[in-house]
Parts: C-alpha cells; sequence; structure tokens
C-alpha cells in the first residue's frame, strides 16, 4: 500500500516574525499569501574548448515574501513591520506548515501598503536572509 504524504497549505500552524525587539510575533490572521525561495549562485566556468555548458555551484541563499490584509491590531503585522523603514535588524521568521517547517534570519527590506482601487488594503514586506547560514529543512 502506498502512503500519501501529500499537503496543502491550510493548516499553518506557524508564521511567526520577530518585531524590533527580538519577540516572535504570530502574524498568520493578516498573512494571506507568502512564498519562500532557497536559490543557489551558480558561476559559468564554460571553457572555450566546451561544447556545453560548465558551471559550479556557489553560495545558498534564501528570500520570503510576505503579504497580506493590513491589521493595525496590538503586537500584529504592522506592529512587526512598521519599523522596517527605521531600524537595521535581523528577524527570525518561522514558517511551520505541519510538517516540515523552516526558519532563519532576514533582512526585511520593505514595507509596502497598497490601497486598490476597489478600496481594499493591502501590505506586502520582502526579505533576504542574513546571518550566512543556510535554511534547513526540519
Amino acid at each position: 500500500m502506498v502512503q500519501i504524504s501529500k499537503q496543502t497549505g491550510i493548516a499553518l500552524t506557524t508564521l511567526s516574525v520577530d518585531d524590533a525587539g527580538g519577540t516572535p510575533r504570530d502574524i498568520r490572521s493578516a498573512v494571506t499569501n507568502w512564498d519562500l525561495a532557497f536559490p543557489r549562485g551558480v558561476q559559468d566556468v564554460t571553457g572555450q574548448d566546451a561544447t556545453a555548458m560548465d558551471r559550479l555551484l556557489l553560495l545558498a541563499d534564501s528570500s520570503v515574501n510576505l503579504a497580506g490584509a493590513v491589521d493595525a491590531a496590538s503586537n500584529g503585522q504592522h506592529d512587526v513591520f512598521k519599523t522596517v523603514t527605521t531600524t537595521s535588524v535581523a528577524r527570525t521568521v518561522s514558517i511551520d506548515a505541519g510538517t516540515p517547517s523552516v526558519g532563519n534570519e532576514y533582512l526585511f527590506t520593505d514595507y509596502q501598503w497598497t490601497r486598490a482601487q476597489d478600496g481594499s488594503l493591502v501590505w506586502a514586506s520582502p526579505g533576504v536572509l542574513t546571518g550566512g547560514t543556510i535554511n534547513a529543512w526540519a
């Protein structure tokens, strides 16, 4: 019998981001979508004698993009990201979709608000890896 281990993103048990003081804040209720990437750098080392590409893998990287509906509740999404423009601190991001989970230190580079023509108010905040340690799935 084949065991199915596929899952959806519906049962997100953890999505927390540190505020500027280093306290993790659960912002699941304000996040409507997110993405997480783990790209590797690649160096082209193809010589003039080659008939196909030759490459080397370089350092690992990671980025996270969080977005959602604006929530100004105390210790919520707005309190977490409102200091992005005035502080230069790494923030721990923890995401747990049941299995697997992942977490690491990110520098958030922007905190955008968009008011659409239909009146919706949404936010987005991109983060880039910092600290020199790559993510590891748990």
